[in-house]
């Protein structure tokens, strides 16, 4: 692997790649450190020092904005927005003709949704922009630190517009400069700079629960953790990568002198599916009750029922919820993003076949009944893995910002495995060995 690495920098195209990803990586790091006006740089340091780990209401946005939220830099909403902003649009294009037909149109279908995406992005960094401002003048960003609410000194309309400004325009260059490393460098630019919000909470997470820890001055939890995390990152690599390859078989067609199909390829249904969305649609999902409580500040018996069974990430009822719409989103997700009918009617329409499986009905029939079946066991796979946050807040004291755990843990693998084959695929065709022999 070394070698592959070694081979990768020599050659000097994808060196140029590497090389521009690792500097937009750099500024947008350098972003998230750099504080916005109107802010108190000094109390946010305060409040953050005295502040608990367990940010339940932000603890998912901090952990995607790379730790920039709670400092409320320039970059404190990093690529929530656009995060947001695709699923709403992928959610969008199976309810709105119109969308789905641009997404039938091609390359020039797919630039007009990602420019919608843009705008709704920009309108959703105003909306959780205001929000985080809103937030902060109360001082319920940092809950029980005495300058909370100096956070903000100067509350003034000009003050508000220009923080908010300031954010949305954060996020506008953090989308820009996800777009240049798709276009100018290696690997999705979105995933690679979600990839690198979540590693950079990683050292910071670790020595917590090292300085926690009681026995051996906090080193067999630390070394336990490592390996816990390697134990679970060799079993996401092994679930992400599983997929049930359904055969099909291209009959033979004569189209003037020449002969097309009488190929066999396959269909590749991945266990999850869904990859990491159902556990966000569940994540925000449970925190909006939350949400209403924290800004409602009632005292009533149904506002200490939410904050005892649902704001608590330990607290049963959290646990049995959390895991069931989990369970339900990605069948919701699955439900929506793979078509079997569609998928019947192109392979009909190409003279394609699953063998044994008569065309078209049938096929589609066939489909579902296999996507069922495996969405199942990638559904509780993904429960599971979300759960284990909770389970190490019990093991180790740390936080549910854990960091093998969760979406954390399988976005880090995702990523990291869909860059790595970009590379291996430019090694290879150049007559180069990739990193996995």
């Amino acid at each position: 692997m070394l070698t592959a690495f070694a081979r990768a920098f020599r050659t000097p195209d994808l060196r140029k790649k590497l090389l521009f990803t690792l500097g937009i990586i750099v500024v947008y790091r350098v972003g998230t450190h750099v504080p916005i006006p109107g802010v108190d740089y000094k109390n946010v340091q305060t409040c953050i020092d005295q502040a608990s780990a367990n940010q339940g209401l932000f603890g998912l946005v901090n952990m995607f904005s790379g730790g920039a939220l709670l400092q409320i830099t320039i970059f404190a909403l990093g690529i929530m927005p656009y995060i947001t902003a695709s699923i709403i649009l992928q959610l969008l294009t199976v309810v709105i003709p119109r969308l789905e037909a641009l997404k039938k149109e091609g390359q020039a279908g797919t630039a007009k949704i990602t420019q919608y995406t843009r705008y709704l992005t920009v309108a959703l960094a105003v909306l959780q922009g205001t929000g985080l401002v809103a937030t902060a003048r109360s001082g319920a960003l940092f809950s029980g630190c005495p300058v909370a609410t100096d956070i903000v000194p100067d509350r003034s309309i000009f003050s508000t517009m220009t923080m908010v400004i300031t954010m949305t325009a954060g996020t506008a260059v953090v989308m820009w400069l996800g777009e240049l490393i798709t276009d100018r460098g290696i690997g999705n630019g979105m995933s690679i700079l979600m990839f690198i919000s979540i590693a950079a909470t990683f050292p910071s997470a670790l020595w917590a629960i090292k300085q926690q820890g009681s026995l051996a001055g906090g080193w067999i939890e630390f070394g336990t953790v490592i390996l816990v995390g390697l134990v679970m990152v060799g079993l996401v690599v092994f679930v992400e990568q599983a997929q049930r390859r359904i055969p099909v078989q291209y009959a033979k067609r004569m189209i003037g002198r020449r002969s097309y199909g009488g190929t066999s390829t396959y269909i590749p249904l991945k266990v999850n599916q869904a990859g990491v969305i159902p556990v966000i649609f569940a994540s925000s999902l449970l925190y909006i009750p939350a949400l209403i409580v924290q800004f409602s500040n009632s005292s009533a018996g149904w506002a200490t029922w939410i904050e005892k069974n649902l704001a608590d990430t330990a607290a049963t009822p959290h646990i049995i919820l959390y895991f069931f719409l989990i369970v339900f989103f990605a069948f919701f997700y699955v439900a929506i993003s793979f078509n079997p009918e569609e998928v019947a009617d192109n392979m009909k329409k190409y003279g394609g076949f699953i063998p044994g499986i008569r065309a078209g009905r049938p096929t589609a029939e066939y489909l579902s009944y296999v996507l069922n079946r495996i969405t199942w066991p990638g559904s509780l796979y993904l429960g599971l893995i979300a759960l284990v946050p909770t389970m190490a807040l019990a093991g180790f004291g740390a936080n549910q910002n854990f960091p093998f755990g969760g979406t954390s843990i399988l976005i880090i693998v995702g990523v990291g495995l869909e860059t790595v084959k970009q590379i291996e695929s430019q090694l290879q065709q150049r007559n180069y060995e990739g990193f996995l022999r």
